[in-house]
């Protein structure tokens, strides 16, 4: 049995909505972010890859040329598709720019859903309203925030820039007018184990979230981190580790929460650790089969906040 057997996919929640699989088309609309052009700080977040900031936008072409390219490259095509602005913050731009931006993304008939993917510190209250006029429209709208952790201390220590209480206000915001709410977490922090990540996922379940997207830590070059690594100052977050900590966030979630991924991977050379995460499926089959040996039943406290 696959993940959807234990798990409130967001694959399966779109194919009970929609009758058939859906694919998000990735979009890069050229943004970039305040903790890179110097707003809030030049060194971005101390996992990121830095040695890009000068070229960090790889191609050049339209919002609808990417749709198409996105489009061609599937091998098995469906009849609609989520627009995804994954690239950077996605809400960082004037009002005129990102209502271009986002119009040209669902132009076509068969984008059905946006995907807006954002620090939660910029979002401001009239692209709250901005995305609650396309949801008005019949588009399928999700606000997507990175967290990482609800932990101050460590939202500090890399360099976020924010902190976990105004990701509460902007969550309350948005999913006061209807908003849905999808919440990035990263497993593997320095400093940070299982019970930081079950803590960090009640104070989320306590505000409040619609969806959640659990990445473990990636080690990649040319990042701060990358530096600490080199000089034997961070310690890599095993795949048995990993798996156990999902399986137990995923066991403490309501199941009306949908999970929109629960593992990632990179590519080498960029990749520099851990090495199970250049693998697409080692991370996802560790999860399953912790969910098939303890099962997914939410505890009691996970069912009280449903």
């Amino acid at each position: 049995m696959g993940l959807d057997s234990y798990v409130n996919t967001f694959g399966s929640v779109c194919k009970q909505r929609y009758g058939e699989r859906i694919r998000k088309l990735t979009i890069d609309a050229k943004f970039t972010c305040p903790n890179r052009d110097g707003t809030l700080g030049k060194g971005g977040c101390t996992y990121c890859n830095v040695a890009s900031f000068s070229h960090e936008h790889k191609t050049e072409l339209s919002i609808q040329a990417q749709l198409n390219q996105g489009r061609e490259r599937l091998s098995t095509k469906p009849s609609k598709y989520i627009a995804y602005f994954q690239a950077y913050t996605s809400t960082y731009d004037e009002y005129l720019v990102l209502k271009q931006k986002y119009d040209e993304a669902i132009r076509d008939t068969d984008i059905v859903g946006l995907c807006v993917g954002t620090r939660p510190d910029c979002v401001p209250e009239e692209v709250i309203n901005l995305l609650v006029d396309y949801q008005q429209q019949g588009i399928d709208v999700w606000l997507e925030l990175g967290l990482q952790t609800a932990n101050n201390q460590t939202l500090k220590k890399i360099n976020r820039g924010h902190d976990f209480e105004v990701y509460a206000d902007t969550v309350k915001r948005a999913r006061a007018k209807g908003i849905k709410v999808c919440t990035h977490l990263i497993l593997g922090l320095p400093g940070e184990g299982h019970e930081d990540y079950l803590t960090t996922l009640d104070k989320v379940l306590g505000v409040g979230v619609d969806g959640l997207k659990l990445h473990p830590l990636h080690i990649v070059e040319g990042s701060t981190m990358a530096k600490a690594w080199r000089n034997g100052k961070m310690d890599l977050l095993k795949i048995e580790d990993y798996a156990f900590s999902v399986g137990e966030l995923i066991r403490r979630t309501p199941k009306n929460i949908i999970f929109h991924r629960v593992t990632a991977y990179a590519k080498k050379p960029m990749l520099l650790g851990p090495d199970w995460c250049a693998f697409r499926w080692d991370g996802l089959v560790a999860i399953v089969d912790d969910l098939k040996a303890k099962g997914e039943q939410g505890s009691n406290l996970a069912e009280q906040k449903s």
